[in-house]
């Protein structure tokens, strides 16, 4: 991916963390975030303005060829966010598990070689056998949010301690939040500092308007 198709698909404005709103300043949440303060999501792009079709050759082609430029895209929107203290860096990265089933299926894990990349940039540990993925769901995609909500119900499951309170989960997008929302119950007892990095963010429609 060249240096200018990817300048033109990073955030051109300030956003919230908690829902991908543009804003007229950086801050981490927008007025109704406030209220619920949901996981923040570090991301250096929205999955709309160009990296769409990129990303889904990540996750379902094994295209990597750009994998690199969007961690490092992700690193700076990160140290960016860090510098104006409006997160913290986390002590590990957890990156989001594909049941085995879908492993085979795949033969590898976007997630994982995601922050794979980011521990070795950031010197950051990645943590991966703490929590397992235990029923094969349907693929999220396409489903909307209700359906996505019961198609991960129960998902995942902590099989040992998780020894470190700050955590980043990490995945290639999010949408709805579902995937991660699923996975903070079920590790916020133990890490109760969470975050959520990803490549892209699909906000709703209209957010960035």
């Amino acid at each position: 991916m060249c240096s200018a198709c990817l300048d033109a698909s990073l955030y051109q404005q300030p956003v919230c963390l908690g829902c991908g709103r543009g804003m007229m300043l950086q801050l981490k949440y927008c007025g109704s975030c406030q209220q619920s303060r949901p996981l923040p999501v570090v991301a250096p792009a929205s999955y709309h303005q160009g990296l769409g079709p990129v990303i889904s050759g990540i996750k379902y082609q094994g295209q990597m060829a750009a994998l690199e430029s969007l961690c490092r895209a992700l690193v700076e929107r990160f140290q960016e966010l860090e510098a104006l203290g409006l997160v913290s860096r986390p002590q590990a990265l957890l990156p989001v598990p594909l049941h085995p089933d879908r492993l085979r299926e795949r033969g590898f894990n976007q997630a994982w070689m995601i922050a794979n990349r980011l521990s070795v940039i950031l010197g950051i540990p990645l943590v991966d056998d703490c929590l397992v993925r235990t029923q094969h769901t349907l693929a999220q995609a396409g489903l909307d949010g209700k359906a996505r909500r019961q198609n991960l119900k129960q998902a995942f499951e902590l099989q040992q301690a998780l020894p470190y309170p700050r955590v980043a989960i990490i995945d290639d997008v999010v949408t709805t939040g579902t995937t991660v929302s699923e996975i903070a119950a079920q590790i916020r007892v133990q890490a109760p500092d969470l975050q959520v990095w990803c490549l892209a963010r699909a906000e709703a429609p209209g957010l960035l308007d």
